[in-house]
């Protein structure tokens, strides 16, 4: 069973930038989702990437503003945060595209 692990988030002033990673264990490569709950909100999707790097979706919300990226000799997809809003503070979860297998979420705050 892949497991995800993530790493990145923390505190940042609104217009500051992040960067958000999670790595699957093994070799075998997935499509990654990434999500994120904020408090009393419904989780939500945030960008996704296929398990080759050449497809990508971004949520309306932060187009423009996040990168997801990829690096397949490290099996670690990346979101790249750039000019948070406090509307952007949330628990982000990285996921395996088409299966019930999450990371266990990192937290983003963003100070305005």
């Amino acid at each position: 069973q892949v497991q995800l692990v993530q790493s990145g988030g923390g505190l940042v002033q609104a217009g500051g930038s992040l960067l958000l990673s999670c790595a699957a264990s093994g070799r075998t490569m997935y499509g990654i989702n990434w999500h994120r709950q904020a408090p009393g909100r419904e989780r939500e999707f945030v960008a996704s990437i296929s398990k080759t790097g050449e497809n990508t979706r971004y949520a309306d919300s932060i187009l423009d503003r996040f990168t997801i990226s990829r690096d397949n000799a490290k099996n670690t997809v990346y979101l790249q945060m750039n000019g948070l809003k406090p509307d952007d503070a949330a628990i982000y979860y990285c996921k395996v595209d088409g299966r019930d297998v999450w990371g266990k979420g990192t937290l983003v705050t963003v100070s305005s």
